[in-house]
C-alpha cells in the first residue's frame, strides 16, 4: 500500500514539474543583429533562446546615445517583433519569421517574440 502511495506521489510530482516547465516558453534558437560600437566599429550582438513575451532592448543600440543596430536576423522557431524604439513602443516596427533576416536598412532598438 505504501509502494503505491508514493507512485502516486511521484508521478503528481512529475507532472506538476512537466506543467510548470512548459508554462515558462522561450525561442529556441539565436536572434543576431549588427550595430556600431561607440568608437564606430561594426559589430554583432545576439541573443540565445530568448525568452517569449518580454521585450528585450537592444544592447549597443539607442539609449546609451548610440545609434540603432541594424540587419537583424531571426534564427529562432518564433516570429520575433522588431521595434524602432526601446522598450517595444512606438508605431514602427516589423515582424520577422523563424529563420528570415532583414537588411541594414531596418533600424532596431528592441524585440519582442512570440
Amino acid at each position: 500500500m505504501r509502494l503505491r502511495s508514493a507512485v502516486a506521489a511521484a508521478s503528481g510530482a512529475l507532472m506538476l514539474v512537466l506543467a510548470v516547465s512548459g508554462s515558462a516558453s522561450a525561442a529556441t534558437g539565436q536572434f543576431r543583429y549588427s550595430y556600431k560600437t561607440a568608437d564606430g566599429h561594426d559589430a554583432v550582438g545576439f541573443f540565445n533562446d530568448p525568452e517569449s513575451g518580454t521585450c528585450i532592448d537592444i544592447k549597443g543600440a539607442g539609449s546609451d546615445g548610440t545609434s540603432a543596430a541594424y540587419a537583424p536576423k531571426n534564427l529562432t522557431d518564433s516570429t520575433a517583433t522588431v521595434f524602432l524604439e526601446a522598450g517595444c513602443m512606438g508605431d514602427v516596427f516589423y515582424s520577422l519569421r523563424p529563420g528570415a533576416g532583414a537588411s541594414e536598412r531596418l533600424l532596431v532598438r528592441s524585440v519582442v517574440f512570440s
